[in-house]
């Protein structure tokens, strides 16, 4: 799906079915959170997942790491297929090479641990250094992220949001992993601190090599991170490209709509309406185009028939029947 170097994650066709309690106390209700996907992340490479809340972003980026596993459909890790009969061993071959960055700056750290405890937390659990070659370790990544050595004697709760971001960071980097999943790592913080933790991640990119799948519903911030740009709604990724493409020229009316909602600096150029109409229910998903209720240019071709993913350009893929 992309033209760079041989993909270090690639899925295709997943699908997580969640089983819900039904009210009526009958057969379980089918919560269709994510519903046949697939995309690819190269060495080296950001791709950002965008989409509203409840989308199935989060359910990915949990998926792509094997913390939950997928209902049906295939996830591939540097080479190594972590779905199928032999996946929970080869996720475990794989483990210290991926780490993930969780949205929450404040619930993702144990506020009873110091913070050089929370660092090293991967490295205890791997048990793989000694006490001194740990004390070192925090003390570098304390220093990678921009934070100075002292703080490793305190408290989670006594840092700002920001403060608490990069030290989840620097958790993420002990065991020098190469690919990320950044879970809409800035979306608690204000524009200011959004823009340093970004640009923290920049840096770490070009420093040591990541990969990242930075998760996000703010296509303004996914714009300063990601070159190739993945657009999801209810459940399905309905447009990929390269991010000239996909900020330029957007072929799916959805993604279009989440670019006119972005605010703009020029008092001139009003912001447009966001978007109405019914979100689909996820627990009886529609024959058609999920978009299909809200989309203003909506035939009984999108209400009936489900698009499947085609290619408008160069790498840029589209799942709409008018595109």
């Amino acid at each position: 799906m992309n033209n760079l170097a041989a993909p270090i994650a690639g899925v295709r066709d997943l699908v997580k079915i969640f089983p819900v309690k039904s009210d009526s106390g009958g057969a379980p209700l089918q919560l269709h959170a994510v519903n046949q996907v697939g995309f690819d992340i190269s060495a080296g490479e950001t791709l950002g997942l965008v989409g509203e809340s409840g989308s199935g972003k989060s359910t990915i980026g949990r998926l792509l790491v094997g913390l939950i596993p997928p209902t049906r459909g295939h996830v591939e890790l540097f080479g190594e297929a972590i779905t199928g009969k032999d996946g929970a061993r080869h996720l475990s071959n794989v483990r210290r090479r991926l780490q993930f960055v969780f949205q929450d700056p404040y619930g993702s750290l144990n506020p009873r641990m110091r913070v050089d405890d929370c660092i090293a937390e991967p490295l205890d659990i791997a048990g793989s250094v000694s006490r001194k070659e740990r004390a070192d370790r925090i003390i570098e990544l304390l220093e990678i992220v921009g934070l100075p050595r002292s703080c490793g004697d305190r408290y989670p709760h006594e840092f700002s949001g920001g403060q608490r971001q990069r030290i989840g960071i620097a958790r993420a980097l002990a065991l020098r992993p190469e690919f990320i999943v950044c879970d809409e790592p800035v979306s608690a913080l204000d524009v200011s601190m959004q823009a340093q933790i970004v640009n923290l991640l920049l840096d770490l990119q070009e420093k040591f090599g990541l990969s990242y799948l930075f998760i996000a519903h703010d296509l303004a911030v996914v714009r300063s991170i990601a070159r190739r740009v993945a657009v999801m709604y209810a459940g399905s990724i309905v447009e990929q490209g390269p991010r000239g493409d996909i900020y330029r020229a957007p072929k799916h009316p959805y993604t279009q709509a989440l670019l006119d909602a972005v605010p703009r600096p020029d008092p001139e150029r009003q912001r447009k309406p966001t978007l109405g109409g019914e979100i689909p229910s996820i627990l009886n998903p529609l024959p058609g185009c999920a978009f299909a209720m809200r989309c203003p240019l909506a035939t009984d071709r999108c209400r009936n028939e489900r698009p499947m993913p085609r290619e408008v350009g160069s790498a840029h893929l589209v799942a709409c029947h008018l595109a």
